[in-house]
């Protein structure tokens, strides 16, 4: 299969320079936020997971961030889903954020540990309540012989929680990425992009630099 037209976007909207940023990534990270939630962008949380099994065999999926503090930032997800069972073997992930609108992604590397149990209760506590029948009813990433049969399991589910709260399973919850590095990048007019990256020091702190685009 050959790809006859190929569109070759520009990039032209702002630059990235050292004085702009942060002292700490993450402060850097929550700026952006903020810059593209004023922007109005559409569905800016979502970002690519890519974990690996331990013999590094990888996987991509997308996720939602659901936080940024001095932690990391922090998503949700099934714990025996192919991302938990990976996790699980080997603590480590890759994280990207892209936003096309402000010409801007942000890459993220580190180790990732589970949220705590009072953390995931009160996130699932607000989730819509269908959300919350379907983290019971689907045996995430697990074979399914049918359509029919997770429709059944949602209202088997529907039925036994009928008349009050959804409780949290116990296998669903939170997870923290821990940043050693963080790449911030700004597209450039000609592709003379700018990347900035956090790398963290022995001791704690960040080392900026600047890399060729």
């Amino acid at each position: 299969m050959s790809i006859d037209v190929v569109v070759h976007s520009e990039f032209s909207k702002s630059k990235l320079l050292e004085a702009d940023l942060a002292d700490d990534p993450l402060t850097q990270l929550r700026r952006w936020i903020e810059e593209v939630t004023a922007a109005g962008v559409s569905e800016f949380q979502a970002m690519s997971m890519a974990t690996s099994t331990r013999t590094g065999v990888p996987s991509v999926r997308i996720v939602y961030l659901r936080g940024v503090d001095p932690r990391g930032i922090l998503f949700f997800t099934n714990y025996n889903s192919r991302k938990g069972n990976e996790l699980s073997e080997n603590p480590r992930a890759a994280a990207l954020l892209y936003w096309k609108e402000l010409e801007r992604q942000v890459r993220i590397e580190g180790i990732v540990v589970k949220g705590s149990e009072s953390e995931s209760d009160a996130y699932f506590a607000g989730r819509p309540r269908e959300s919350c029948i379907g983290a019971w009813a689907s045996l995430q990433s697990q074979p399914l012989a049918s359509r029919e049969l997770l429709e059944q399991r949602t209202t088997e589910f529907e039925k036994q929680f009928a008349g009050g709260p959804v409780p949290r399973p116990p296998n669903w919850g939170g997870y923290w990425l821990q940043p050693e590095s963080i790449e911030f990048w700004q597209g450039g007019a000609a592709r003379l992009h700018d990347r900035l990256i956090y790398r963290q020091q022995p001791d704690g702190t960040w080392h900026i630099e600047r890399l060729f685009p």
